[in-house]
């Protein structure tokens, strides 16, 4: 598919937060090709470069001068399997969430807790996607990405994309050199489920029947549908912050004067604990000012009603850091993307 890049483009139907915005160049990208038309064309050669998926993880305070490369690279291919496991190779183009009832419908574990999440395939390694005890990294074997300076294709392994909690290698020094072309996950035959995180059991109890991969999800969907607000609906980019790890010692100072602080114990010795509730308790879910706001049921979630400015957004998630700084000496870090 011929691709030309594209001029003064609005942004507001590729972020999920809605902020009208614009972009100063565009450029669709359908296959590995297409990269090469950016890649070819040094007018750009200096220019900010942003590859976007779903645009669900970012934030927009103003236009963006430089150029945006959305990956629309599609396709499905089982490329290995043997009798425990499925080797599903995809294109970074492919929507998440529809993968996910794919990959349900073949009867195949391992993406069921992950239903729901918006956003590409592409995307998903970038922020090591997770929800409800799942993490990407639990399910990836490799990805191919091709670098933006060169043209060159390169494959990267489980290892080197160093995954972390919300992060990899290329929200670091690998950030927006590569376009991550397809992505090849490792899925199960026989499913192990996960059901201990959340509410999922009692949502389980509710549906009724044997647990399985297409329940798991279902009782997902339900709980995020009724927890996070739909982004066609409100503008949001799920959840906001990350949740913060502490020190054993500082944790236990929280604990003193906080008595019923949820806690998530690590194996290295540290605790993790809620952003959503140091958040709540600081005063601030379902706050709203005008056209913005915390969600009113999920206090991690910020939200756009409608006109709001991506600095309007910035600036209440400042001062809720600033906030939660204050009163529990914790300093919360940003999960969404600030441009």
């Amino acid at each position: 598919m011929n691709a030309h890049i594209q001029s003064q483009i609005s942004l507001k139907p590729y972020n999920t937060f809605g902020m009208d915005v614009t972009a100063r160049w565009w450029l669709d990208i359908h296959d590995e090709s297409g990269a090469l038309v950016f890649i070819a064309d040094n007018r750009h050669s200096n220019a900010p470069v942003l590859v976007m998926g779903g645009g669900s993880n970012i934030l927009f305070t103003k236009d963006f001068e430089g150029i945006i490369l959305k990956n629309n690279i599609k396709g499905r291919e089982v490329v290995r399997q043997d009798e425990t496991s499925v080797w599903l190779r995809l294109g970074g183009g492919e929507n998440w969430h529809e993968t996910v009832l794919y990959t349900i419908a073949q009867g195949w574990g391992g993406m069921e807790n992950l239903s729901l999440i918006p956003g590409s395939v592409g995307a998903a390694p970038i922020q090591n996607i997770g929800a409800y005890g799942v993490e990407l990294k639990d399910m990836f074997d490799s990805l191919e990405a091709l670098n933006l300076a060169t043209g060159a294709t390169h494959v990267f392994s489980h290892a080197a994309c160093q995954f972390g909690y919300r992060d990899s290698i290329f929200k670091r020094e690998a950030r927006d050199k590569y376009l991550i072309t397809r992505v090849t996950l490792r899925l199960s035959r026989h499913p192990v489920l996960h059901t201990s995180y959340g509410d999922i059991q009692q949502e389980l109890a509710q549906l009724g029947g044997e647990p399985d991969v297409r329940l798991v999800s279902e009782a997902v969907c339900r709980i995020r549908t009724r927890k996070l607000p739909d982004p066609a609906v409100t503008g949001n980019a799920g959840s906001f912050f990350k949740n913060p790890t502490l020190s054993a010692a500082q944790f236990a100072t929280l604990k003193a004067v906080w008595p019923d602080i949820p806690a998530y114990p690590q194996p290295d010795g540290s605790v993790k604990v809620p952003a959503a509730w140091l958040i709540q308790a600081s005063g601030w879910k379902g706050f709203r000012n005008g056209n913005y706001g915390v969600h009113t049921q999920q206090a991690l979630v910020l939200v756009n009603y409608g006109g709001a400015s991506g600095q309007d957004i910035f600036q209440l998630s400042e001062d809720i850091r600033q906030d939660v700084a204050l009163k529990f000496g914790v300093h919360l870090e940003r999960e969404v993307n600030i441009l």
